[in-house]
């Protein structure tokens, strides 16, 4: 997700410039939503600023839906609302934006129509595909449809992913991002489409995994990996021998329970990329003894880092892995350490 270094913006992050034809918006936006089987949901009532980006109380959507005692119109309704909000999204960002959609999926952008039918159906296909890649341990979430943002510029895009940083710090650029705001979608930049699919087959693969309490690592590398699956391309850059030798300096004590917190895919240096790098290493390697892995990943914690999993499962010190793979002996100060890690663990996804 994160590959380049990007200095967010210190303040809070100013509205996007209006368009002056998007300002009426398209003829008639979505006052309320009406679906079968549940009362009228008044739009006015729960649409809210969120550092000058329109969004949607989705708690109040939740229950309202649920409220419906049947999960056929409890989808309908929430389904929706996401369409709804969309089209108050894109009137705000500009009178190019539009929405799109299929059965499954649904589409925010200013692409040209064919660019979209091609992006949307990239959109359907991923997720069978993502279950039978990481079958047992992918899940389709349950309720509404696969939603992407694309936005026009860098600057738009990186205005609207920092609402979920801190102010201060420096963070990792990145090419898209799989958010959780009560609602989960994605959002990337206008790019050509063979640009856009990693970045959907990546996100939408933390969105199969979010039913699972896994630590970032896991979370991470399975993204990496599946990604690369889905979507083979060269790997420009350094060759697999420097990024050897960059792991065997970069990595110490200190250094591996970050990773295995999670804090180091939030680094701003080449530990970032090294710790995408080392989690896909993981992966692979565990990955091939699919039957225990599979239990490995269902039952890991973020808790721990994976490390009672990984014993259950492989009698397997993940120090004793990560060391392996450094070419150092096995170090018991090298395992996941929950009580030297500064901070609670991250899950992965970093939004």
């Amino acid at each position: 997700m994160l590959h380049k270094l990007r200095a967010l913006w210190a303040g809070p992050a100013p509205p996007p410039p209006v368009d002056a034809a998007a300002a009426a918006g398209p003829a008639v936006l979505p006052t309320e939503v009406v679906t079968e089987g549940l009362p009228p949901f008044v739009l006015r009532d729960h649409l809210r600023d969120s550092d000058g980006f329109v969004a949607l109380d989705w708690e109040a959507v939740h229950a309202w839906a649920s409220a419906a005692g049947d999960d056929a119109a409890a989808n309908r309704g929430w389904t929706a609302c996401g369409r709804a909000w969309l089209e108050h999204l894109g009137a705000q960002l500009g009178s190019a934006y539009r929405v799109d959609e299929n059965e499954t999926a649904r589409l925010l952008s200013s692409l040209d129509p064919a660019d979209s039918r091609a992006t949307l159906d990239f959109m359907a296909r991923t997720p069978r595909r993502i279950l039978h890649v990481l079958e047992g341990i992918a899940e389709i979430p349950p309720w509404g449809k696969d939603a992407l943002i694309v936005f026009d510029d860098d600057d738009l895009y990186y205005r609207y992913v920092s609402r979920g940083y801190p102010e201060d710090g420096e963070y990792g650029f990145s090419s898209g991002m799989y958010l959780r705001e009560g609602c989960s979608y994605f959002v990337t930049r206008k790019d050509e489409l063979p640009a856009i699919e990693p970045v959907i087959a990546h996100e939408m693969t933390h969105a199969c995994l979010a039913h699972l309490p896994i630590p970032a690592w896991l979370n991470e590398g399975l993204a990496v990996n599946t990604e690369r699956r889905l979507v083979p391309r060269p790997r420009p850059g350094v060759t697999p021998q420097q990024v050897h030798r960059m792991h065997v300096r970069f990595w110490n004590e200190d250094t591996i329970q970050e990773f295995w917190s999670g804090r180091s895919f939030l680094r701003s240096d080449q530990g970032q990329m090294l710790s995408y790098e080392m989690a896909a290493t993981l992966v692979e390697q565990l990955g091939r003894l699919w039957p225990q892995f599979r239990a490995f990943a269902r039952e890991a914690s973020l808790d721990d880092g994976g490390a009672a999993a990984a014993l259950r499962h492989f009698e397997l010190d993940l120090g004793a892995a990560v060391c392996a793979l450094v070419e150092r002996d096995g170090d018991r100060a090298w395992s996941p350490d929950p009580r030297r890690w500064d901070a609670s663990p991250e899950r992965g996804a970093f939004a």
